[in-house]
C-alpha cells in the first residue's frame, strides 16, 4: 500500500505578501490615493516575478 501524501501549494502566500508590500509602499508614497492601487498592482507583478523566475527550481522537502 502506497503512502500518498497532499502536496500544499504555498503560492499564495507570495502573492499575498507582494499586494501588502504594495499597498504599505503606494501608501507611503502620499502623492495620493491613485497610488494605493498601483502599488498592490506592483506588488502582486512582483510576487510573480519571484515565483516565476526565483523560486522555479525550488523542491519540496
Amino acid at each position: 500500500m502506497a503512502h500518498h501524501t497532499k502536496e500544499e501549494n504555498h503560492d499564495r502566500y507570495f502573492y499575498i505578501i507582494g499586494l501588502l508590500a504594495g499597498l504599505f509602499i503606494g501608501a507611503i508614497v502620499n502623492r495620493g490615493f491613485i497610488y494605493i492601487p498601483v502599488g498592490a498592482i506592483l506588488g502582486l507583478l512582483s510576487a510573480a516575478l519571484f515565483l516565476k523566475v526565483l523560486v522555479k527550481g525550488r523542491q519540496s522537502a
